[in-house]
This record gives structure tokens, sequence and C-alpha cells, in this order.
């Protein structure tokens, strides 16, 4: 059976991309490696290790890079909330379990060391552990079978008008990745952008009823209410790539030679896409070009709906 690395900077949509895959039985979670991008790396190893308790997972969790590879950390939380996370109301449970002792960019060695098999990498945030482990090991880039990415866009940005925030937040670790010839699908900005929550998601976990429920009912509510997509709705990020992952048919993707703008003084951190191929390069990564929002939408909301659990089980209102 396959398992995924999960390397993620544990916003929201972190949470409920991991919840997704989660929930996939074909998935097993083998880590999770922590990366400063959407807050400081102690509000994200916290988000981690309260969303751990509250959701029982056993998977181990590494704490890895605070700081982009060059540049200073440029995080999200004027737009997230000083947590990452915003909340109409009920937050992550105050106690978190105890973090691995072994840092994210030993376990990850460690881990593509040993993987039987070239190994499946889920990252939800900025590529600075992943770029970092290929600088000082570059012979395992080949063990790396597939590296799914929520970041980069074919179109736009959102950081700044030309730069997705991942992306820009790190684009050396980016470029990095691109040049170590890993089998990058990036699940782009533009892409993403296909799917939506509303208001009315907010209500139905709310109406399971249990702690739980209640809990991620508020977080998702305080998602939606950043309004990027309209009044009462919002572009779902990271659960899409989760979701091209685990549920391979809902995405379509296009191979193109991908190439991050390190320089540029109003482009940096752009992901410049050259979808001419092999006409004009060859192509080094495969791009998203769209997705199933009604399939998305339903296996991510279905993995918050199961992770809320029921009535008669764990979450249950006392």
């Amino acid at each position: 059976m396959p398992q995924v690395w999960i390397d993620t900077d544990m916003g929201f949509d972190d949470l409920a991309a991991i919840l997704t895959v989660a929930a996939a039985s074909d998935w097993p979670i083998a880590g999770l490696s922590l990366v400063a991008g959407n807050a400081p790396l102690d509000i994200v190893e916290g988000n981690a290790a309260r969303s751990a308790a509250l959701f029982a997972w056993t998977m181990p969790i590494h704490r890895g890079a605070a700081q982009p590879l060059v540049a200073e950390l440029v995080t999200a939380q004027n737009i997230l909330g000083a947590n990452a996370m915003n909340s109409l109301a009920r937050e992550l449970p105050a106690d978190g379990i105890a973090l691995s002792q072994v840092s994210a960019f030993d376990a990850l060695t460690r881990y593509l060391d040993q993987s039987p098999e070239p190994a499946t990498i889920l990252a939800l945030g900025p590529l600075t552990n992943i770029a970092a482990v290929l600088q000082s090991r570059p012979g395992l880039a080949k063990k790396i079978g597939r590296l799914v990415w929520m970041g980069g866009s074919a179109v736009g940005g959102n950081h700044t008008a030309a730069a997705e925030f991942n992306a820009a937040v790190d684009p050396e670790a980016v470029q990095v990745v691109l040049d170590a010839g890993v089998a990058l699908q990036m699940v782009g900005l533009d892409t993403c952008r296909q799917v939506r929550v509303f208001s009315s998601d907010v209500d139905a976990l709310r109406a399971i009823g249990t702690e739980r429920g209640d809990v991620l009912a508020d977080l998702l509510g305080g998602y939606v209410a950043i309004g990027s997509a309209g009044v009462g709705a919002m572009y779902l990020y990271d659960p899409v790539a989760a979701a091209a992952m685990v549920l391979p048919a809902c995405a379509t993707f296009k191979p193109a030679y991908v190439v991050t703008e390190l320089t540029g003084q109003h482009t940096r951190g752009m992901t410049v896409v050259e979808w001419r191929v092999p006409r004009r390069a060859t192509a080094n990564a495969e791009v998203a070009t769209t997705v199933d929002e009604a399939a998305v939408r339903k296996v991510v909301l279905d993995a918050l709906t199961q992770a809320a659990g029921t009535r008669a089980g764990l979450g249950d209102k006392q």
C-alpha cells in the first residue's frame, strides 16, 4: 500500500487537506514535516500539535525550517489571523501532543533513504524543507516518485500580482526542487480557485452536533469569512491538492516547463509556465489545469464530516 509524507505550514486549509488524506484508507500518512509559511514556525508547531490531539493522529510530526533558504520570512497572518486559523468562536484545544525530537530534515531524509518504492510527498506550503534535503542529498530526488504541491500559478498571483503565496515565500526552494528533476505535480492558485466552500458548508458541519464538528464549523466559518470568492464563499486551496492525490480522476494535468522568477522587482516568486512542450522546452512538471469542483467538494467535505465524528462516537457533546 502506498504511503504519503505531508509537508505543511498548518493553516486551516492545511488541516482540511490532512483530514482529506486521513479519510482515504489507501493513503496512510507516514509523517508530517512542518515549515514556516502561513505563520512563524512556533505557531505552525502549535497548530499541528493541537490538531493531532483533537483528531487523534498517530503519525510522527517533525519541526522543519523556520526561515526560507535565502529571504526573510513573510507570513499570511494579515489574512489568516495571528494563529493562521481564523475562527468564528471555537479554537483548537489548548493542549497538544508532543512533537518528535527528530528534525524534519533528518526524518524526511531517512524516510526517502529507506522507502522501498518511489515515495509520494504532498506539499502544502513553501518547499523549504524539501529543497534543503535535495541540496544536501541530490541523489534522493530519484526516490521521490511524485511531489504533489499546492503552490505556484499559471495565471497571476495572490501574494503579489504575479506570485502565489507558497511560491513567493521561498522561490529559491521552488527552483531547487525543479532543478533536482523531481516528478512535480503543481496544483496552482488558478486551478484551486475552481473550487469553493460556502457558509452552508459551515452550517452542515455544525448540524452534526459534536464538539469536533463545532470546532471544524467555526474554523471553516473563519476561513469562509475571508471571502475572496464573494460574500459567504471562499476558494479552497490545499485540500484541492490533497483531492488530486487521493482522487486522481478529479484533476487534469498537462506537461509543462516551469521556472521560478528569483530576481524580478515586481515578479519575484512568479512561476512561469511554458505550455509549448516539447517544441519550446522539455517538460519538467505536470501542471493542473482543471478540477471537478463537485468531486473535490465531496471528498473534502465528506472527510471533514468523518473527522467531526458522530453523536455516538468520539467528539460527542457531554
